[in-house]
């Protein structure tokens, strides 16, 4: 059983993808072999889009997977899959340990996935040796000298395989916790309103059920997922949701408190005569697995594995879609605002699956504009 501590539905459209990389040089050294973005010609008002060389913020982690940053400049805290370590990265580059995650049992896509941060303390998401959790540490001391103090546990006993364990935290808007479960191989437990296989969980920061959600007394805020890795809200509230499918499509979905989002029974569009909620975008997943994601303006970017590239979404118009760094960095793990109008993507070629090359994995900045 687990355990609880106590203390916009639209058709999917066809994908417009604009290729808007240059330089297609593999030398990641340096600015003058660095890839470059181009601003799109017809930017709208408030969306936004990389302009300009990346450039290398870290260099030599081993299978990164969330990055959070803490508010004071660029420094940021990283999670290593397998080694179960949260990295801090300081303002000059440079990485230290801040503490190893207890009781990790990594294996396949399991591990120390997600990080959070929210009132000065750091939320996880670990696979355990009873499954998936969702812990709570006091964060001590500060810039330069992190460290991770004690713990608790909010939730724990998710379901966990060697696969499809979901593993996205993120607050919201309302600062209440969301957390991404996957269906642990378990497709028919998504449609299961008692599991939480399959599903995005909300909690509130000390781990209770928020009298509002849409099933009382159960932490399930939406269902009919199969493996949901990127969460994040618009300026209007809207929730946005990115999603691995299995053989056909994956899938970016706006998420609505309560509704059924298909899995096993639909994947990709097609549910809506059903009562399914269909994404408003998908892609054939040779071209995807997306990850990560952030918002940024009117701008949703997703981070994408298989796909080897970053996607940025107009948050009004989000059937469509641009691609920049197509094949330049290999997987795309994770996405999120970076400091002074710029934005950070963190590659993942170092966990099994991907081809590393030189200096991989790392966190890549790129300048950011606005469109006016």
């Amino acid at each position: 059983m687990t355990r609880i501590r106590r203390t916009v539905a639209a058709a999917s459209v066809a994908l417009v993808a604009l290729a808007l990389t240059a330089c297609m040089s593999d030398d990641r050294s340096g600015p003058s072999g660095a890839p470059r973005a181009s601003t799109p010609a017809d930017l709208a008002t408030g969306q936004v889009a990389p302009d300009g060389a990346t450039t290398d913020v870290v260099t030599g982690l081993e299978a990164p997977w969330s990055v959070v940053r803490t508010g004071h400049g660029a420094d940021a805290l990283v999670s290593l899959r397998d080694s179960a370590e949260v990295l801090e990265l300081t303002a000059d580059g440079e990485t230290r340990t801040v503490g190893i995650v207890p009781g990790v049992q990594h294996g396949g896509e399991g591990g120390l996935l997600g990080l959070a941060l929210h009132d000065d303390d750091l939320f996880v998401y670990s696979t355990g040796e009873d499954g998936n959790r969702v812990e709570r540490y006091d964060l001590r001391g500060s810039a330069g000298s992190y460290e991770l103090g004690d713990a608790t546990t909010l939730i724990d006993d998710l379901p966990a395989n060697t696969f499809h364990d979901g593993g996205r935290i993120a607050f919201g808007p309302d600062g209440m916790l969301y957390a991404s479960v996957g269906d642990a191989g378990a497709s028919e437990d998504a449609q299961d309103q008692d599991s939480l296989a399959g599903k995005i969980l909300r909690l509130t920061p000390d781990g209770d059920v928020p009298d509002d959600n849409p099933f009382p007394g159960s932490p399930v805020w939406s269902l009919g997922h199969r493996n949901v890795q990127g969460l994040g809200w618009s300026a209007d509230g809207t929730m946005f949701a990115s999603e691995f499918g299995q053989d056909r499509r994956d899938e970016l979905n706006v998420i609505e408190p309560g509704s059924n989002y298909g899995w096993p029974e639909v994947e990709g569009s097609g549910g809506e005569d059903r009562g399914f909620v269909d994404p408003v975008q998908q892609w054939a997943t040779d071209d995807a697995s997306p990850s990560g994601l952030a918002v940024v303006g009117d701008t949703v970017f997703i981070a994408n594995l298989q796909g080897r590239v970053l996607r940025g979404v107009p948050v009004d118009d989000p059937g469509t879609a641009r691609e920049y760094f197509a094949g330049e960095y290999g997987r795309i793990r994770t996405v999120l605002a970076g400091p002074d109008d710029t934005l950070w993507f963190v590659t993942n070629n170092t966990d099994g699956r991907g081809d590393p090359g030189a200096g991989d994995d790392r966190i890549v900045q790129v300048p950011l504009t606005t469109g006016s």
